[in-house]
């Protein structure tokens, strides 16, 4: 009996010997593969067929495959593509080639810096963007006299980082003929000295006074900024990205990048209201399904930090002020009606708590009045200022919180002087709305913020500044699990895309994207996962980043 067994299991060791392998375009080998799929065990293997895994698991279990080329990662780790849930693509670009600054670290810096392209650039308006004044020792805004005193005569507009703010200088304003007597336009707020003349800085659609000095390029002169930041992307270790306010233009530049094969990353498109001739059949799918363009980015209001966030109360720092509602119910209404009848989903700017509520009714006026069995899986983007009772509003009405967690990290050194410790409460309330029953679709707003995978995982997980410090009204305890934090950035933006069976977890049949880490980024010390290194972004199985060596 016994020599019966050893000769089955002789010929079963023969028989498998002669059974052939699979051929696979590519073996991902010597690594700690994250699947993102709960209650799954870490797998050693993973194998690539056109752009699919076809299988994940053991490297016991992979000698059935053979690979055109087979990946060592050296003890790397391997997790889901990391999705950007929110971010603008041309925004990062335009960071490459125009004066950036972004991690300027007071007014004298900025003004230096204001010089310096002064000098690179003598002839010419000056633009740039990224400052933030919150930090800075000066405490206050920059003004239109601090640029005229550094660059005189020259024309130079910078965007405030949020993209909600912006300063001119004395030779910008008068190009527009913007004085004294000039009005506030609607949704819009020109900050004005203490003699009444503008001071240079403009809020929200005040900013669109100046536009005839920003000559924005168009058609295919928009393609290499386009590109450029979506290299940017990959570099940092995204495999798709949420692309929001996208102009016509840019849609069919993107599509032009994929059909040419150059395009690094996934673009799913929500497109700025002027472009909706291109939904009018639809969504709309690049050949390859890499750039999908099916969503609409309406503003509610502007930004918490140059006070155009709209509140249900003034501002604790400046009580002559609530904010600024961009729009109201009776121009949004129409639209959210004919975005049900299309198939359009909406992706709805509100940052603070009366911008939530009003968009949260809208949105559930809309859907009762359509008569709506499931949800269409709209989104009210940013959602950092909540009132407590409206948190459990978003899962009743199936509306996706998409949330930027670096956001809170920057925001909340101001937050209690904008608006007191005690509304801090429901503020960038990541665990609460989960607890709840909501998913939320994390992201970056780059360029608003630095656009980095592992500062925005860092900052949902830890809810801390990036030196570790973490002050009153920072409510700790809405920081999130780092499973949680792995979702936010994989497997819920794809549901926030319509997505989840094509990416978010690493399983047969599911594009081969990957994000690939020098560490594991959920087990190590807090501060070293700012210290991460993306070694490989991986999309359809292709390297669209490795590091040098």
């Amino acid at each position: 009996m016994k020599t019966s067994w050893i000769w089955i299991a002789v010929l079963s060791a023969a028989l498998a010997a002669c059974t052939p392998k699979q051929d696979v375009d590519r073996l991902l080998v010597g690594g700690v593969i994250h699947t993102g799929v709960a209650g799954a065990k870490l797998a050693e293997v993973v194998a690539i067929k056109e752009g699919r895994i076809v299988y994940v698991g053991t490297k016991a279990g992979a000698k059935a495959y053979q690979a055109n080329t087979t990946t060592d990662l050296g003890g790397a780790h391997v997790f889901p593509g990391f999705t950007d849930a929110h971010a603008h693509l041309f925004g990062i670009g335009e960071r490459e080639t125009n004066l950036n600054l972004a991690g300027i670290h007071s007014l004298a810096e900025m003004l230096a810096a204001v010089r310096q392209e002064a000098k690179k650039r003598p002839e010419g308006n000056i633009v740039g963007r990224g400052w933030i004044e919150t930090h800075w020792p000066e405490g206050r805004f920059p003004n239109r006299y601090d640029l005229d005193s550094t660059v005189p005569g020259r024309v130079v507009i910078l965007g405030r980082a949020d993209g909600h703010a912006l300063v001119a200088s004395s030779s910008a304003l008068d190009a527009v003929g913007l004085g004294p007597q000039t009005v506030d336009p609607d949704g819009g707020r020109i900050e004005r000295d203490g003699e009444g003349a503008p001071s240079g800085i403009l809020i929200d659609y005040a900013m669109n006074l100046l536009d005839p000095l920003l000559q924005e390029p168009i058609g295919e002169q928009r393609r290499p900024v386009l590109l450029a930041g979506a290299k940017v992307m990959a570099k940092f270790g995204w495999t798709g990205m949420h692309n929001m306010s996208v102009s016509h233009d840019d849609v069919i530049q993107l599509e032009a990048l994929t059909n040419d094969g150059e395009l690094p990353l996934r673009v799913y498109n929500s497109i700025d209201v002027s472009g909706l001739s291109l939904l009018e059949a639809g969504p709309r799918f690049s050949d390859d399904h890499k750039v999908i363009t099916r969503a609409i980015k309406i503003y509610t209001d502007g930004a918490l930090g140059s006070r155009g966030a709209a509140l249900l109360a003034p501002y604790s720092d400046a009580p002559d002020t609530d904010g600024l509602m961009l729009t109201s119910r009776e121009q949004t209404a129409p639209l959210l009606a004919e975005a049900l009848s299309k198939g359009w989903q909406i992706a709805a700017h509100a940052i603070g708590d009366k911008a939530n509520r009003e968009m949260l009714t809208w949105m559930e006026t809309a859907f009762a009045e359509a008569e709506l069995v499931t949800s269409p899986r709209w989104r009210i983007e940013h959602a950092q200022m909540v009132h407590p009772t409206d948190i459990a509003r978003f899962a009743a009405l199936g509306v996706i919180p998409s949330m930027q967690p670096s956001h809170a990290i920057g925001d909340l050194y101001f937050a209690g002087d904008r608006v007191g410790l005690e509304r801090l409460v429901g503020a960038y309330a990541w665990q609460s709305l989960i607890d709840a029953g909501s998913i939320i679709a994390g992201g970056s707003d780059a360029p608003v913020e630095q656009g980095d995978p592992k500062v925005e995982f860092y900052a949902a997980t830890i809810r801390a500044g990036l030196d570790g410090f973490q002050g009153d009204g920072w409510h700790k305890e809405e920081a999130v699990a780092r499973e949680t934090a792995l979702k936010m950035f994989t497997l819920w933006p794809a549901f926030a895309s319509f997505q989840e069976d094509e990416l978010g977890t690493v399983e047969v049949g599911k594009r081969a994207d990957f994000t690939v880490f020098d560490r594991d980024l959920m087990t190590v010390p807090a501060q070293d996962i700012l210290e991460a290194n993306v070694l490989w972004t991986i999309v359809d199985g292709q390297n669209t980043y490795k590091a040098e060596p």
